[in-house]
């Protein structure tokens, strides 16, 4: 990030700044495309990013599924593109153009949504997009990070575009109040009746909630659901006493789709029964509006309803 710009306080600038260095440094890696469906193209450095390489940020207009085929075609010509826009916009709209532009022709590039679940409360359904997780998950091959921090956003932007292979980074307004770094399952807090997986901006939620419900519980944190880290719950699992190790209970918090990850915890422990409680968004769709907070509390997501879980549980 540039030395006269200020930390970023939102996961959206986070990677917007993120973006532009990797377009401007001239040591950084010049196959570094942005590619744009209108929105973020008037949020700073952007104007000014596009004016300098115009070539190298382009705005396709309000057509999702043109902009991830054009990110596709980019890609097979040895371009690094990035792809940004609302959730349902980046991952649901152009799921066709994700599924053979970019996997089935075997490219790479780093996907970059904002709005989360319901950031974008007030904007009714349209702009919410809890099954993102779940529908990337339907496609081979995506790493896909879900930070709770701006800088973690940073960090998990700069590796993506750095790298290679197909990455999906979930951004939200929601942070956490401090960043924590590290590869797979970070262990927060060590327990011994259970494991408790806090996926992105859930985890100060998660803490307080455990600590409401009087269970001496460990805390795992991930910003990396894809690829799951099947030995981190392993091992988290055995560390526990051994009447609940035999047959433990895991909860996962995400902030998407509940049983999003009913999949790989339960093949992380297949070979020991276990009773897994998947909190998340409710799968029945809402035709309220409201603020993220009163969305949480409706979908069981605030202190009180994972408390509540973890308490009956």
């Amino acid at each position: 990030m540039s030395a006269t710009l200020a930390l970023p306080t939102t996961m959206r600038e986070a990677f917007l700044w993120a973006a532009a260095d990797a377009i401007d440094d001239p040591a950084a890696d010049d196959r570094v495309v942005l590619v744009l469906a209108d929105i973020s193209a008037g949020d700073d450095p952007i104007p000014a990013l596009a004016a300098r390489h115009p070539d190298r940020v382009l705005n396709v207009g309000i057509r999702e599924q043109l902009m991830v085929g054009v990110a596709g075609g980019l890609a097979l010509a040895g371009f690094r593109p990035i792809v940004h826009s609302y959730a349902p916009f980046a991952v649901e709209r152009p799921y066709e153009q994700l599924k053979l532009d970019l996997g089935h022709q075997g490219s790479g590039a780093v996907l970059v949504s904002i709005g989360a679940s319901y950031d974008v409360g007030s904007g009714g359904r349209t702009h919410q997009a809890p099954e993102d997780v779940g529908v990337i998950d339907t496609l081979p091959g995506w790493t896909v990070h879900v930070p709770g921090h701006p800088e973690e956003a940073d960090r998990l932007v700069r590796d993506a575009v750095a790298g290679e292979g197909l990455v999906y980074v979930r951004l939200s307004e929601a942070t956490n109040a401090a960043p924590h770094h590290g590869a797979g399952l970070v262990t927060v807090q060590q327990g011994r009746d259970g494991v408790v997986v806090a996926v992105g901006r859930t985890l100060d939620t998660v803490l307080e909630a455990v600590a409401s419900s009087g269970r001496d519980l460990t805390v795992l944190y991930t910003t990396t659901p894809r690829p799951f880290d099947a030995v981190g719950l392993r091992a988290a699992v055995e560390a526990l006493a051994p009447e609940h190790a035999a047959a433990p209970t895991v909860t996962m918090v995400e902030p998407y789709l509940a049983g999003t990850s009913a999949r790989v915890v339960a093949e992380a422990l297949d070979d020991r029964p276990h009773r897994q409680v998947m909190l998340g968004t409710h799968r029945e769709e809402s035709h309220r509006y409201g603020t993220r907070a009163d969305h949480d509390a409706a979908h069981g997501l605030d202190v009180e309803g994972i408390g509540g879980r973890l308490w009956s549980s």
